[in-house]
């Protein structure tokens, strides 16, 4: 496993290769990154914005949403995965939001997690990306990537990994590593075809190693 000083080297690295990296859901308050995020399961940000982007202009509040019929929020994000699930998780945590939290979304890690279709991943991305409060969500790009770099061990759980970085990184670093591994697994340490022809992190990773 890495020490400290190899994942902060790591880090640094990532944040010369991906200075500007970010969060690339579109969305304009806390609860379209909510529901941005709930729909980003078992698909791609960019699939998840071409259909925010007809879903919000239709329904850009929890109250607009909440009017809004099962059916119709299906129609508009059906090409996702999993697309009926999100529609009724979303008129769920619509209603509940509205119910119990004034219309808004929490700040509180506890909080979220109750709510329909938000696990902790999400809740994690919520917070960081939206309240700012140091978390570090691990998403199938984070935790393969970890794991290829052996900052992570390869059994590891999500809470593992992501228990591991948090413990290797000041809290302020959160929020830059996740997006920094996610712009990494997404565009050079890719689940198929990696690029490491590229990869500056290559004396860290164990693809190259068992070659």
């Amino acid at each position: 496993m890495r020490s400290k000083k190899d994942i902060q080297d790591i880090y640094n690295i990532l944040g010369e290769l991906y200075p500007n990296a970010y969060c690339e859901l579109i969305h304009e308050s806390a609860f379209q990154l909510t529901i941005a995020v709930m729909l980003s399961a078992q698909t791609t940000d960019a699939a998840v914005n071409k259909c925010t982007s007809v879903l919000f202009s239709k329904y850009d509040d929890v109250y607009k949403m909440n009017n809004a019929s099962e059916e119709e929020i299906y129609d508009i994000i059906k090409r996702l995965g999993l697309a009926k699930t999100k529609a009724h998780n979303i008129k769920l945590l619509c209603a509940k939001l509205i119910a119990e939290f004034d219309g808004n979304v929490p700040n509180d890690f506890d909080a979220l997690v109750t709510l329909p279709g938000v696990g902790r991943k999400s809740a994690n991305v919520i917070l960081s990306c939206w309240f700012k409060v140091p978390a570090f969500p691990v998403d199938t790009h984070v935790e393969r990537t970890c794991k290829r770099l052996r900052i992570a061990s390869k059994d590891d759980t999500v809470l593992a990994v992501e228990k591991r970085v948090c413990k290797a990184l000041m809290p302020e670093q959160y929020y830059y590593m996740h997006h920094r591994l996610i712009f990494f697994g997404r565009y050079m340490c890719k689940a198929q075809k990696p690029e490491c022809d590229k990869c500056p992190l290559t004396k860290y990773c164990t693809l190259i190693k068992s070659k």
